[in-house]
């Protein structure tokens, strides 16, 4: 067997259960990144995105999202919590929560997780380079390429990370299921703003959360696995979930 193989087998072994469980789901997501990508190279999700995003817009009015003003108003307001700036608050603050708790080690991880998740993201988007959407006015301003979805992946990256590593600290499963249902809950809304504003395809937006959830499973599994190994604190009340 290769090295490195070996290796993860090995590693694997000492961690089972739940790190095996998440490096599954981190693996699915980015396999289905990937067949999302190769669709759209192809462009067999042409028409499809064009329907989706089609079906936003009022019919005798493209240039018009559904619904009335308040609408659109909320739609922007929701697309800020996957923005730079909201998330880079709420990444500091909890981080420095955790550091205020004398979990430096885990301060850091949580920094260098969503830290190395926002350049991930830039590095796809340069590579592959897609033209936004030009079929209706964009309700928001863009500076970057459109594949995959930047607030859509560093929503998925920043929430999903901090939900799944800060969750452990609570006591009782039905906290942790809420918190993560949260995070999930602004993950997904804030893609289908990026959508409805008519900034990216629906095709951005999926590739956007299957590569931010799986580096956020990625990392969460990293940090348990690290925990385990003392290399990191464990959750702030000693449990282990």
């Amino acid at each position: 067997m290769v090295p490195p193989l070996r290796r993860l087998r090995r590693w694997l072994g000492t961690h089972p259960g739940t790190v095996a469980v998440l490096l599954a789901l981190a693996a699915l997501g980015l396999w289905i990144f990937g067949e999302v990508l190769d669709e759209v190279i192809e462009g067999e999700t042409a028409m499809l995105d064009r329907r989706l995003l089609m079906a936003l817009r009022n019919p005798g009015d493209p240039t018009d999202p559904l619904g009335p003003a308040w609408v659109e108003e909320m739609a922007r307001d929701v697309t800020a919590l996957g923005g730079v700036a909201v998330l880079a608050f709420v990444t500091l603050a909890s981080a420095g929560l955790t550091w205020l708790q004398g979990r430096r080690a885990t301060a850091g991880f949580i920094l260098l997780s969503v830290g190395s998740g926002l350049a991930l993201s830039s590095l796809a988007k340069a590579l592959i380079d897609r033209p936004r959407p030009d079929l209706v006015p964009h309700g928001s301003h863009v500076y970057t390429a459109s594949f995959p979805s930047g607030h859509s992946m560093m929503a998925a990256v920043t929430w999903l990370t901090l939900a799944l590593i800060l969750a452990r600290g609570f006591p009782r499963k039905s906290l942790k299921l809420y918190v993560v249902s949260l995070a999930v809950v602004v993950t997904l809304a804030v893609g289908i703003s990026r959508v409805y504003l008519g900034v990216h395809w629906p095709t951005d937006v999926l590739a956007g959360w299957a590569a931010g959830a799986s580096w956020a499973l990625a990392c969460a599994a990293l940090a348990r696995a690290l925990t385990q190994r003392g290399a990191i604190e464990p959750p702030a009340n000693g449990a282990s979930g």
